[in-house]
């Protein structure tokens, strides 16, 4: 596969994750997708490129949600 392909499939699991979902944290998306660190970032650097993130504080720590 191609790195673009693999960060679109990375990029839809992670939509998937976030969809109608509060803020999540990288922790939270990698436990409930199943995902690794990598597929995770990789997956949210794509949706980040789209403008279809938003980054929040949850915490003190980093979290994302669909814009």
């Amino acid at each position: 596969m191609k790195p673009e392909e693999i960060f679109g499939v990375n990029a839809g699991k992670v939509w998937h994750v976030l969809n109608n979902q509060p803020p999540l944290t990288v922790q939270e998306i990698m436990k409930l997708g199943k995902l690794t660190r990598d597929d995770v970032m990789s997956g949210l650097g794509w949706l980040g490129r789209e403008g279809k993130i938003e980054i929040v504080e949850k915490e003190g720590k980093l979290a994302y949600k669909l814009v």
